[in-house]
């Protein structure tokens, strides 16, 4: 049985809350399922990742901080089944591990909406431009 309060959503407007709740589960199988199955994930600029474990791998990491994101969607531009999404995120806090954490970015990410008619990660680079 699955979860689905965690499913990727039918209005690419709520994506970014709805991915929000997966994260604060802290379980990388949420997270996931908001991705495209060959989805990228960029986790720090020029590396990119592909496939469902190297993507898991990245989020363990991240979410292993124990530190909640906070997300709101700066621009959305949807064009039939495809969406470029500028997000402002933050992870401020303590981490389990005892250090401050303090990262944040503006992420520019490609969404596509699947035959299913819910939106899933194409591309998330989650720094934008940052080098």
């Amino acid at each position: 049985m699955t979860d689905s309060s965690h499913e990727a959503v039918v209005d690419a407007a709520e994506h970014v809350a709805a991915y929000g709740a997966a994260f604060a589960t802290g379980a990388s199988e949420l997270v996931d399922r908001f991705y495209e199955p060959g989805a990228i994930l960029v986790p720090q600029p020029g590396a990119a990742l592909s496939g469902v474990d190297a993507r898991r791998s990245a989020y363990d990491h991240l979410l292993g901080f124990g530190v909640p994101m906070v997300a709101s969607t700066r621009h959305l531009y949807v064009a039939g089944d495809v969406a470029l999404s500028i997000v402002d995120w933050s992870m401020r806090g303590t981490a389990r591990q005892g250090f401050p954490l303090d990262m944040t970015g503006t992420a520019a990410d490609v969404l596509r909406r699947g035959t299913d008619g819910r939106w899933r990660y194409l591309i998330n680079n989650p720094f934008g431009t940052a080098s």
